[in-house]
């Protein structure tokens, strides 16, 4: 029987800057940003014992935009491969985030 600390549910620490990503992607239409976004989002979450809403909500918008996991993963890596999709914007504080 598995005890109640191994069901209880962990806060990632990057949760709440992510929260406001996938809110914003939910408003946004799919752009090779996003997608990439997206991908990111998915990878980090993946098999991560929490953060519901937010892998609910990834779900959602692989069935918004009409592909599978498969799919955004392979258009991502057509993306990088062909071009730099997450560009240096000028108020960037040169801080990747791959927490």
């Amino acid at each position: 029987m598995a005890s109640a600390a191994e069901n209880k549910d962990q806060q990632h620490p990057q949760e709440k800057n992510d929260k406001e990503i996938v809110d914003r992607l939910l408003q946004e239409e799919p752009s090779e940003r996003n997608y990439a976004e997206l991908a990111r989002l998915r990878i980090r979450y993946c098999r991560f014992p929490g953060a519901r809403e937010i892998q609910k909500n990834l779900d959602a918008l692989l069935q918004r935009w009409q592909m599978s996991e498969e799919q955004l993963f392979e258009l991502t890596r057509q993306l990088h491969a062909q071009a730099q999709v997450y560009r240096r914007s000028s108020n960037s504080q040169g801080q990747d985030d791959w927490s």
